[in-house]
Order: structure tokens, then C-alpha cells, then sequence
């Protein structure tokens, strides 16, 4: 017969005092033997309520402190009984206490408890499932951008790593593929989700299910397979991500266009330039703006900010757009500016 695994084995070992340690099972059971204990004193020697729960007490406790008035011989039986019954009923309980104190299960619990109180308080937020290699340089531009995310991770060890990097990350410990963890991450109210687990038919679960339940939320994928991008976006996918294609596509253009690559990373990266893009749409304009052209708007005028770009309803692209261009439903520009040009731009438009 195969041996078990080591592995498997401690692991076992390592979750079986969870199992017995019960907090709420040791408190219930210790409201359920103070019950029965008053209840037998009051029956047996017609106690008041406070007088029996006097009895009760320093019976569980065996401290030995006098009795209330002498027991009659049904009393004293019960009593002996009672006591014999909490020997181990007390030994539990103290064990569970000790185990959650000297454990710090009771300060995981309260930091678990924090944790979730503060998920449930994200609105406009990002889900992010998966916290792998690339879920992490993901991580690490949302906290440069400042940007409000939580992080879906069910492997122990990524989560201990995760509270290493950032003591304040928000996240929670499920299975991204389980709609229970979506929900749970608050995706009825999120911007956006982020799928970066490694598995391409993970990613097309987690997509399916985030626009079932969202169907107006930004879902982008990363993808392994160049073959399974189609099948991401007819999944729901807004863009399905293949990080080394982009990585390779940015190399060669290393080679052949390096100044403008170069420059773009400046601009893009939060850490040496405060330069960045905005994308307003039809329905983020006023009403009474609605109807205005790019030259109407005066937008460089008015906030510093320039019009690099604009997206039809189809998703096709001009860049430089004319003074005479406007803006219709799902249709939007795209706009460059340092830092306090875009918070001009978004007091300009109402979206600060």
C-alpha cells in the first residue's frame, strides 16, 4: 500500500485543531451548560435566578466559595454530577480560549473581520483575481496610481506575501473562479475586473461569471494562448491581454522606434513623470456640453489638457481630432495633461 503524502499528512495535522477549536461552539456550549446548571438549582432547591446563577458559576468554576444555603440530597447529587460533566466541559473551553489567544487565531479573526468591513465599504473600485507574478506588477501600478483595488487570492502564501508588500492591500481569500469570491470582492459595485490567474480557462470562468453578474463592468483578461483571445472576448472580455506579446511587440519597437517608446514610458510612468491620459465619454460631458465641439469646449483653453485622440461607437481611432469634432453616445476622447491639467479637466467636465 502507498504511503501518504508527508506533505499531505501535515497538512492535515495542520488543520485539524481548526476543526476542534471552535470559538463559537465553545461559546455556545458554555451558554447551554450555564443554562442547564441554573436551571437544575432552581427546580431542585426553588433558587432565585441570581442565587442560581451564583450556584452555577462557582460550581464550573470549582473555586469552593459557600453555597448559597445547604443543598438537599437531589442538590448535592446534581451538583456532583454537574461538576464531573464540567471537568471536561471547563478543559474545553479553556483549551479553545488558550488556543485562540496563544495562536493569535482571535487577532486573524479580528483582522480577517477588518478586512471584509473595508471590502464592503468599496465603491468604483478594481478586482483583481490572482496575485502571481503578473497579478503583482498589476497590484503595484494600481497602489502607484492610487487607484482602489482587492486582490482575490486562495493560496496562503501569496496572501502572506501580499501583507509583506503592503500591510494595508486589501484582498480576499477565496477562489477567484467561485462567484461567491466575486461577489464577496464587491463586483455588483466595481469599475473593473482584472483576470491574472495563469490558466486561460480559468480566466474564461471568472469573465463569463463577472458579466453575468455585472454586465456593465470593465473586465480585462490576461491570456496565455494566442488561440483562446477570441475566446475571451466572446466571453464577455473588454480586452484580452497577452503579456508577451506585448512584451515582444515593445522590444522591437526598442530596435526600430526607441525615442518614441522611450517617451512614452516617460510619460506613463508614475514615478518620473506627473504626465498622464484621461478618456471622457458622450455620457460623462454635461447635458449642456453635449452637443459642443472640441473647438467649442475650449478645453485646452480652459484646463491645459490636449485632445490626442478620439474613439467612435465602434472602437476605431483618429488621432488629432479637428475643432469641429463632437462627441456622441459611445464615443469619447482621449486626453493628455500633467497632473493639475486633469484635475482642471475633471473639475471642467464635474467628474472631481
Amino acid at each position: 500500500m502507498q504511503k501518504p503524502d508527508v506533505r499531505v499528512k501535515k497538512q492535515l495535522r495542520a488543520n485539524f485543531p481548526t476543526s476542534i477549536m471552535n470559538l463559537r461552539a465553545a461559546a455556545i456550549l458554555f451558554g447551554i451548560d450555564l443554562v442547564i446548571g441554573m436551571s437544575g438549582y432552581i427546580l431542585l432547591e426553588d433558587y432565585k435566578i441570581l442565587d442560581a446563577l451564583y450556584m452555577t458559576v462557582i460550581t464550573v468554576a470549582t473555586v469552593g466559595f459557600t453555597e448559597v444555603h445547604p443543598l438537599s440530597e437531589a442538590g448535592r447529587f446534581f451538583t456532583s454530577i454537574y461538576i464531573l460533566v464540567n471537568i471536561g466541559i471547563f478543559a474545553y473551553i479553556l483549551a479553545v480560549f488558550s488556543y485562540y489567544i496563544i495562536q493569535g487565531e482571535i487577532f486573524k479573526t479580528m483582522h480577517d473581520n477588518l478586512i471584509n468591513n473595508k471590502v464592503d465599504k468599496l465603491k468604483n473600485h478594481i478586482i483583481l483575481c490572482g496575485f502571481g507574478r503578473f497579478g503583482q506588477e498589476v497590484a503595484s501600478q494600481l497602489t502607484a496610481q492610487k487607484m482602489p483595488f482587492v486582490v482575490i487570492e486562495h493560496d496562503a502564501s501569496k496572501i502572506e506575501l501580499m501583507q509583506q508588500i503592503d500591510p494595508n492591500m486589501l484582498y480576499v481569500f477565496e477562489d477567484a473562479t467561485h462567484e461567491e469570491a466575486l461577489l464577496k470582492a464587491g463586483l455588483e459595485r466595481a469599475r473593473a475586473v482584472i483576470s491574472a490567474l495563469p490558466a486561460d480557462s480559468d480566466n474564461v470562468f471568472i469573465v463569463l461569471t463577472a458579466r453575468q453578474i455585472n454586465p456593465t463592468v470593465r473586465i480585462i483578461s490576461r491570456v496565455a494562448e494566442l488561440k483562446s483571445q477570441k475566446k475571451l472576448i466572446k466571453a464577455g472580455a473588454d480586452h484580452a491581454v497577452m503579456p508577451e506579446q506585448i512584451g515582444g511587440f515593445y522590444m522591437a519597437t526598442l530596435i526600430t522606434k526607441p525615442g518614441a517608446v522611450e517617451f512614452f514610458y516617460f510619460i506613463t510612468n508614475e514615478y518620473e513623470s506627473d504626465i498622464g491620459f484621461e478618456e471622457i465619454g458622450f455620457n460623462d460631458l454635461p447635458a449642456a456640453m453635449q452637443s459642443l465641439s472640441i473647438g467649442e469646449m475650449r478645453i485646452r483653453e480652459r484646463t491645459g489638457a490636449n485632445v490626442i485622440g478620439f474613439k467612435d461607437a465602434l472602437g476605431r481611432y483618429t488621432v488629432n481630432p479637428g475643432p469641429d469634432v463632437c462627441l456622441f453616445p459611445g464615443a469619447s476622447f482621449i486626453l493628455l495633461g500633467n497632473h493639475e491639467q486633469l484635475e482642471k479637466l475633471s473639475e471642467f467636465f464635474g467628474k472631481g
